[in-house]
């Protein structure tokens, strides 16, 4: 009895000191908690396109082109950006005057009535991709230069006699809206202004600096954006590049922090949840932490899986082929074969990032050419699923 007794106590120890790794291992409650550089991924090759994407041709609003058409027959109307409540619109839109790649803003009603011009003439924009809300609606950004076109001084007002008590007081001449005095520079820098078309300033003001690429972050708290020298983007033009920059976050106070001294040239993404951001650089993909006292960043390589991706991609797409007998006995002879090709046919960059869901990274693939216009061929989609790194409880 003592025996068994022992040997009870014995087991139960035994079991209560066993290491159990797995039991050690635990998992953060959101993926936002997990720092960058601790986030462990699969990939998964050849998806569908992720659902609910934006399409990147968005018509203008019906009720903006009939102002245009009816009202201001010399003014272009080049695109409309609504805003998340769906009350209020952006007309982006060229003037006769206007340079090709430049363009203003108004604000209208989403019913198609003018409320106010938001840029003033000596600021010219850009980037049309560039003009947007931010989630809440509080926030118009968008991208503009110093206009190059010298603008006429103000006509000195001329003193007019007093009238007579009898007279009627003559109408005074409409003058166009007053803007506040704003800094304005030679490169493309990042604007900002509430809803209402008001307090317009700049949020950047590096002279030299291209930024464009803007996103806001889902909760409004900051842009990110991505910005070249003016040199970088001239050579990427002369080389029918599309355009690459170093990515960054600028919070809607001005400041600014630099995420990358490599050049990527997509946009950057946020996660739904506000606590990262990603771009990606050739095949390779960056995360960056948006937030926090000491932000970490992971580059996720993707050579190797998309290469042998899209050697079974092309693999599966040929055409089949019936044998001949002039290829058979030209096989039987005792040429040399030729070498196969290193790289897939279909192999190509990232072009495009979605984040719709805190664990799914979506990252399009294809072949890009500007020469002319924007052509894009062979395109893919990927997917690229996010998880925490297990971590062992010392």
């Amino acid at each position: 009895m003592l025996f068994s007794a022992a040997s009870f106590v014995l087991i139960i120890c035994t079991l209560a000191c066993r290491s159990d790794p797995e039991s050690q291992r635990v998992r953060p409650r959101q993926l936002r908690d997990v720092p960058a550089q601790r986030l462990a991924f699969s990939f998964q090759a050849d998806v569908e396109a992720p659902s609910g994407i934006t399409s990147e041709d968005v018509p203008k609003l019906a009720a903006i082109q009939q102002d245009f058409d009816e009202h201001r027959k010399a003014d272009a109307l080049l695109g409309t950006v609504v805003s998340p409540n769906g009350q209020r619109a952006l007309a982006l839109y060229s003037t006769a005057d206007e340079p090709t790649q430049t363009f203003r803003i108004d604000l209208y009603s989403a019913d198609g009535k003018f409320l106010r011009n938001l840029t003033p003439p000596d600021l010219s924009v850009v980037f049309q991709d560039s003009v947007v809300w931010s989630a809440d609606g509080g926030f118009i950004a968008f991208v503009g230069r110093r206009n190059s076109k010298p603008t006429p001084s103000p006509t000195p007002v001329e003193d007019v006699e007093p009238a007579l008590p009898n007279a009627s007081p003559l109408p005074s001449p409409s003058i166009a809206p007053l803007f506040a005095p704003l800094a304005t520079f030679d490169t493309e820098q990042v604007y900002l202004c509430n809803s209402d078309g008001y307090d317009l300033k700049p949020l950047t003001t590096r002279q030299g600096l291209i930024y464009f690429a803007l996103s806001w972050a889902p909760d409004g708290h900051a842009l990110a954006a991505l910005a070249c020298k003016e040199t970088e983007w001239e050579t990427r033009e002369k080389e029918f590049k599309t355009p690459a920059g170093r990515p960054r976050l600028i919070s809607i106070d001005g400041g600014e922090r630099l995420l990358d001294d490599a050049l990527a040239e997509v946009p950057l993404v946020w996660s739904p949840d506000s606590s990262k951001v990603a771009t990606s650089f050739g095949v390779d993909v960056g995360i960056y932490d948006a937030a926090g006292k000491a932000p970490t960043q992971a580059r996720i390589l993707l050579r190797e899986r998309l290469l042998g991706a899209s050697a079974a991609f092309d693999e599966k797409s040929k055409p089949a082929k019936k044998p001949t007998s002039e290829s058979s006995n030209k096989n039987n002879g005792n040429q040399t074969p030729q070498p196969a090709t290193t790289v897939p046919v279909s192999f190509n960059p990232i072009v495009r990032l979605e984040w719709p869901a805190p664990d799914k990274l979506y990252l399009e693939t294809a072949y890009v050419s500007v020469r002319s216009e924007l052509i894009k061929t062979f395109a893919r989609w990927h997917l690229v699923t996010l998880s925490p790194q297990a971590t062992v409880l010392r």
